[in-house]
């Protein structure tokens, strides 16, 4: 093996390391490489952006969106453990989302059915004296919303095979399928139909103390390791750089709009082109490893 594919080997795997936990190479293997009917065939849309490393900086913008919506976020704040396990739960995040887009039909409903049975114990009352429960349709609705509007925005400016037209209304319409199994209702099947539900949505939103909070915890003190630190800002000011202006004011995001245009876009583009190179384009299964 010579240095540079060394090199590119241990950056990698640290990266995945991460994303993934120790079992990730198991869990990879296990998704990847079971033998059974898939629901989505490679070079679907949902594999085409699921699959890129733009979906770094996708994750990021999903998560300061959905803490907008303070039912969602009061849930999050009291029951997820995002603050004292937060890589848990990336690890958890990222493993269902491979499950759903990688994995077997069999394996990917039983990641559902899990999901499923958590959202029906998360239940309280949020700060403002509403009561919420995570199995809300219209909740699950705007979780789903807010992550594919990311993920996808996420891929038109920095994935490395950008979606024509009808390939972003397929993916909205392939993720629709994930969503309604959780339990969500009148899911969009379109961008039209997207872009519609996130302004329908907008009255519902806020910049709570939590979602706030969040947003430091995220942007300002992450649990990051000093080694990947300098990519994580890149990658959290791409993120900034893709959230809706109106977002701003309620989550104390700066707005800097010459420069999210010209150095913020040319180091996300640099941090996600460094993150290809380390972890490969593609599935993890298409790796040599």
């Amino acid at each position: 093996m010579n240095p540079a594919e060394a090199v590119r080997r241990r950056v990698g795997d640290t990266i995945f390391s991460r994303v993934a936990g120790d079992e990730g190479p198991a869990r990879r293997d296990r998704i990847h490489r079971s033998q059974g009917p898939r629901r989505y065939l490679p070079g679907s849309a949902i594999h085409v952006v699921h699959s890129d490393a733009s979906m770094f900086v996708g994750g990021i913008r999903a998560l300061l969106l959905q803490s907008l919506h303070p039912l969602a976020m009061a849930a999050v704040d009291a029951h997820s453990g995002f603050r004292g396990d937060p890589w848990g739960r990336l690890q958890r995040t990222s493993t269902f989302l491979a499950e759903t887009t990688f994995g077997t039909i069999e394996d990917a409903d039983r990641a559902i059915a899990v999901v499923r049975a958590v959202h029906e114990r998360v239940r309280g009352t949020a700060p403002d004296g509403r009561a919420y429960v995570a199995s809300d349709p219209h909740l699950i609705r705007w979780v789903h919303i807010a992550e594919i509007d990311s993920f996808l925005r996420a891929h038109d400016r920095y994935g490395a095979r950008p979606l024509d037209s009808a390939g972003r209304d397929a993916y909205v319409a392939e993720t629709a399928h994930i969503a309604r199994a959780l339990g969500a209702v009148d899911v969009p099947e379109t961008v039209a139909d997207l872009d519609q539900l996130l302004a329908d949505y907008r009255p519902e939103l806020a910049g709570t103390p939590a979602a706030r909070a969040a947003a430091r915890f995220i942007l300002v003190r992450p649990p990051v390791p000093l080694a990947l630190r300098a990519p994580y800002t890149l990658m959290s000011a791409a993120a900034i750089g893709l959230m809706p202006r109106w977002t701003r004011l309620p989550l104390r995001l700066p707005y800097l709009p010459i420069a999210e245009a010209t150095a913020v876009r040319a180091s996300g583009h640099v941090v996600t082109a460094g993150i290809r190179w380390a972890i490969g384009a593609g599935p993890p299964n298409n790796r040599d490893d």
